[in-house]
């Protein structure tokens, strides 16, 4: 049994899981590629490479996916890695730091097109109500050196060193089995993706443990594939769907009304703004969504009844 188990999950990824299966290939792990519902060529370039994979019919989300590769795997540490990373190296070092006192995990750094660090996306800390807030209305973009939107998007780390971190990306984060068994996976009420991993490590912390950015492991990583395959008008639905769930469950009543009246607040110029890009009416129906959920949970909170909406509804 290797020590390193790896999940890769896929979606519509013919041109991305190429070269992520084959520098993976030497790196002395077992991997799966958890499909989710593909149409294109996918599933052929996993299986002419000899890789396991599980085929998902429809698209049963990130988190759900993830959480099925992890059950296939029996080693000691899980490396979720997306299909448009190709590793560099530095697993090893992975395991070193996941093997620290109170460690839960480490990500890597992450090297993008232009041969840049994805600083700002690589490492995250945990949201604050603030930090939401600022991002529901748009203040991070009018001010993005204001210190909310710092601190959130880590822009002040020194990225040469090892250091503790809140929040490394899941694109490229190992676990340690051990604590992924303790808190239960991740969480499959997030779906079909965004803030599953940020709810994992927030999690994580709660719990005590530690996570760790560690820069000697490497992968070049293109970024948005995933999103790319998703139609425009449901992008805003997943992403404030995710959103309020995760301040419905990490914040205190007061602090996720006000991220609701934020997001509910915001969806009026995203939706004048999304119009004027597009030439299109079509955001209207997604933030119609957005605000009508934003609305419920501001007035009634976050109930039991409250079902996100997925790919397959």
């Amino acid at each position: 049994m290797a020590e390193t188990g790896i999940v890769i999950v896929t979606y519509f990824s013919e041109a991305e899981i190429g070269p992520c299966l084959d520098a993976v290939r030497g790196a002395g792990a077992d991997v799966v590629v958890v499909d989710n519902g593909s149409r294109d060529g996918t599933a052929a370039e996993v299986t002419r490479r000899g890789v396991r994979l599980i085929a998902n019919t429809v698209n049963v989300g990130f988190a759900a996916a993830v959480n099925q590769g992890v059950t296939v795997l029996k080693s000691s540490y899980l490396l979720l890695l997306n299909p448009d990373a190709v590793l560099q190296g530095g697993l090893e070092r992975l395991r070193e730091a996941c093997d620290l006192p109170g460690a839960a995990g480490a990500g890597g750094r992450l090297i993008g097109p232009n041969g840049q660090l994805q600083v700002g996306f690589m490492v995250r800390a945990l949201p604050t109500p603030a930090a939401l807030i600022m991002e529901a209305l748009l203040l991070n973009r009018i001010w993005p050196d204001n210190p909310v939107n710092r601190r959130y998007r880590a822009l002040g780390l020194d990225y040469t060193k090892r250091i503790p971190v809140e929040q490394p990306a899941g694109a490229f984060l190992m676990i340690r089995r051990d604590v992924w068994e303790q808190l239960g996976g991740f969480d499959e009420g997030f779906r079909p993706l965004w803030f599953e991993d940020v709810d994992y490590c927030r999690r994580a912390m709660d719990r005590g443990y530690i996570l760790y950015y560690e820069p000697a492991a490497v992968a070049l990583h293109t970024g948005a594939h995933s999103i790319s395959k998703i139609a425009v008008e449901l992008r805003p639905v997943y992403w404030y769907s995710n959103l309020i769930r995760y301040a419905a469950k990490h914040f205190r009543p007061l602090a996720f009304r006000a991220v609701c009246l934020a997001v509910l607040s915001g969806a009026l110029p995203r939706v004048f703004a999304g119009c004027a890009i597009e030439w299109s009416v079509r955001p209207l129906a997604a933030y119609w969504k957005v605000a009508r959920l934003a609305s419920r949970c501001l007035v009634f909170g976050w109930g039991d009844e409250v079902v996100l909406p997925g790919p397959n509804d």
